[in-house]
């Protein structure tokens, strides 16, 4: 392919995609006949990782860069050329009229966490995204086509309403007194779990031998295992879930959940994960109202996948060639809830790493349902814009403000970038977070010199950006309060115990210093501990 052609900077896979296309049987023509705006819009979206697709002409046909692949799953390759309306049919009346308002008042169009069903991997899938549409216009001002910047948003949004999904069936098992009425409470929570699942019937020790029904199929109860989910799907499509909600001596169950699932939602680790813990909450409610007390061994388990649903709203940190990274996150030993610690480490357009830790206050599903919506507007913003931290911060306060979000948090947005020798320039910016501390290559440790300004979510200010040069073998490390507050001790106090345990410790990788810092924090932390490790260069041999 030319080096002058628009998808040079495609992946090999995506070239060969577009190479079986018949270009000249599509309303966009062959590619040699592109105009200049088609051709320098679709150059541009090329380059960038975020998804795109450009709906170009009258019959919007789809052009798309690498990243928006994977956002429509199966409908690629077959969607390059072809017209929106055919290839997006299933949710047409909803996104085309946004496309037609576009194209013909030039006005740009922005859409948060929208529900657009989409058949992607198979099924109509209950998809939710973050997108904006905007015109673009050709050398004499008319309106070609529109650009599509989109973001999925499924997992965030299942995830969020999941974990107030458990809140709320907790609350209401709270005060159960007796096994009739921890049925009755739990059939009418569950049955408000519509939207993933719906309650088929709850079976108490005692009563599978007498009323487990024989036309129900899947696994007998007595066939599962203490805490084990199993997921069968009937020929007709029906997918019914089991999870055992207590067992005997033998492990073998003696109460179990069966629940029909909600065939628009994907049966994925994330679906496991919150049956699991429906089981989990209303097995400790059917313990505790046998035997009088909340067991511990399920207040443990509930707050590992309550972990788990937590990272799934998190991702794991991108690796780039003389910068290593490592996260951590570390639950209050006292919460069986999730809070608002989250970190990010991605890459930018340009090539450089932005780094992001922020705690959003409380300690309850809200402050989950903020850090998730934060952690995702920080990312959006810093990759649109591409600014300095200070300006991503203040991008995101303004959308917050103009938004209306009941949200306050605090976070250390940074951006890294390499040098040729090795070394790293590191700029950043605080919103009411304490700042990084640094590991020079001779062992010292210090805290980054820097005011941080106003929290996230108390009006609009003029942030500040501070910098620092980074040489070879350093390390930085940003970090929640959690890892420093502790009762009775000022945060002067906590610096000073980071300090100690960061001295030194120059020779270490991130995953390794990670570790070490878990191990030194003392029992009993009363919030949430979120870590990022940055180290510029390789280890040292020994």
């Amino acid at each position: 392919m030319s080096p002058r052609s628009p998808l040079a900077a495609a992946s090999p896979e995506l070239r060969a995609a577009y190479d079986l296309v018949d270009w000249s049987r599509t309303s966009l023509g062959p590619v040699e006949t592109w105009s200049r705006s088609l051709v320098d819009t679709v150059d541009l979206m090329m380059h960038s990782r975020f998804p795109m697709t450009l709906l170009w002409g009258p019959d919007f046909a789809l052009v798309y860069n690498d990243a928006y692949v994977e956002l429509i799953g199966e409908k690629h390759p077959s969607a390059l050329g072809g017209a929106a309306r055919e290839v997006f049919g299933e949710a047409w009346e909803q996104i085309g009229p946004w496309m037609e308002a576009v194209a013909s008042t030039g006005e740009a169009k922005l859409v948060e966490e929208a529900l657009v069903p989409l058949e992607r991997h198979g099924f109509l899938e209950e998809c939710y995204f973050t997108f904006s549409y905007s015109a673009v216009r050709g050398p004499e001002g008319d309106i070609e086509g529109v650009l599509d910047v989109a973001t999925d948003t499924t997992r965030a949004v299942l995830g969020r309403r999941r974990l107030e999904s458990l809140g709320r069936l907790a609350d209401s098992l709270a005060g159960v007194g007796s096994l009739d009425d921890l049925r009755r409470r739990t059939l009418r929570s569950l049955h408000a779990f519509g939207a993933d699942f719906s309650v088929v019937e709850l079976q108490l020790a005692g009563e599978i031998d007498e009323q487990w029904s024989s036309e129900v199929h899947g696994p007998s109860p007595r066939e599962l295992l203490a805490g084990e989910v199993v997921v069968e799907t009937s020929s007709d499509g029906l997918r019914t879930a089991w999870v055992a909600l207590e067992s005997d001596r033998d492990d073998i169950a003696v109460s179990t959940l069966m629940a029909e699932l909600n065939p628009h939602v994907p049966l994925d680790d994330d679906l496991h994960d919150f049956i699991r813990l429906a089981g989990s909450v209303v097995g400790r409610a059917l313990s505790r109202t046998r035997a009088g007390a909340v067991e511990r061994a399920h207040l443990d388990q509930e707050r590992r996948l309550s972990e788990t649903l937590q990272r799934s709203l998190l991702s794991s940190p991108v690796q780039q060639p003389g910068l290593q990274v490592a996260v951590r996150y570390l639950p209050a030993a006292e919460e069986a809830q999730v809070g608002g610690d989250w970190y990010d480490a991605f890459e930018l357009p340009g090539g450089d790493l932005c780094l992001a830790i922020g705690d959003v206050t409380g300690h309850d599903r809200e402050a989950a349902a903020g850090m998730a919506q934060l952690r995702n507007m920080l990312r959006g913003v810093a990759v649109t814009i591409g600014d300095a931290p200070a300006a991503v911060l203040g991008s995101v306060d303004r959308a917050v403000q103009q938004l209306e979000m009941d949200v306050l948090a605090t976070a250390v947005a940074a951006r890294v970038g390499r040098r040729d020798d090795g070394s790293a320039a590191l700029s950043w910016s605080s919103a009411g977070h304490p700042p990084p501390f640094v590991i020079t290559p001779d062992g010292t440790a210090r805290i980054l010199e820097g005011k941080p300004d106003p929290l996230i979510g108390i009006g609009e200010w003029d942030r500040v950006d501070h910098h620092e040069s980074l040489a070879p073998g350093s390390i930085a490390v940003l970090f929640t309060d959690g890892l420093v507050e502790r009762r009775g001790a000022s945060i002067d106090d906590g610096f000073t115990w980071l300090e100690e345990v960061l001295t030194g410790r120059q020779h270490l990788d991130p995953e390794a210093l990670c570790d070490e810092l878990i191990a030194h924090v003392p029992p009993g932390i009363e919030d949430d501990v979120a870590l990022l490790v940055l180290r510029v260069g390789s280890v040292p041999a020994p």
